[in-house]
């Protein structure tokens, strides 16, 4: 979305905003239901998966990317080209070291919200935390009818244990790269 020709740019927004505007779920049903009834393939749930969260991690991390780059001050750019450095010198030299280090923090971020969008795919036959839990619950729902809290309080333990050193690792460097 920071090129010039209006097509591209068009085409960006229009994918960008389709992933803004439909929820995960909604695209999981498409994906996984629609695409055996549209084009006649039938995904398997998992790589299903896989592609609804490749089409709208792509599309939240370009736009991450398009504001980290927007975000460059054109003084910048223009102190480059007055040293006489070209427009792939002043990319690779200025712009994209400046752009990683505003763009990684909240890259991680995306990360963190995508590992904890994953319990959709449960809609969608797979197995994963919360359905194994479910499953525990309605097996022993008379011989344990409090076994929920444990579960989901377990199911809870995990999530942290995996998202909180990622976003422990974005709060550092947020700090350290603020200076």
């Amino acid at each position: 979305m920071t090129f010039k020709n209006p097509v591209t740019k068009a085409i960006c927004r229009v994918y960008l905003e389709i992933v803004r505007i439909m929820p995960q779920l909604v695209l999981l049903f498409i994906v996984y239901y629609g695409s055996a009834r549209l084009i006649g393939l039938k995904f398997e749930p998992e790589f299903a998966a896989v592609i609804v969260f490749t089409f709208w991690g792509t599309a939240e991390m370009g736009d991450l990317v398009r504001g980290a780059l927007q975000s460059i001050p054109k003084h910048q750019y223009e102190s480059a080209y007055s040293l006489g450095l070209n427009r792939s010198q002043t990319y690779f030299s200025i712009v994209i070291p400046q752009t990683i280090r505003r763009l990684l923090p909240l890259s991680i971020n995306l990360v963190t919200r995508m590992i904890k969008t994953t319990p959709l795919i449960v809609m969608i036959e797979v197995v994963e935390a919360t359905k194994v839990a479910r499953q525990i619950i309605d097996a022993n729902r008379v011989a344990s009818p409090n076994a929920a809290f444990g579960l989901f309080f377990v199911i809870f333990v995990l999530y942290f244990a995996v998202c909180w050193p990622i976003s422990l690792l974005a709060s550092h460097l947020e700090k350290k790269w603020s200076n």
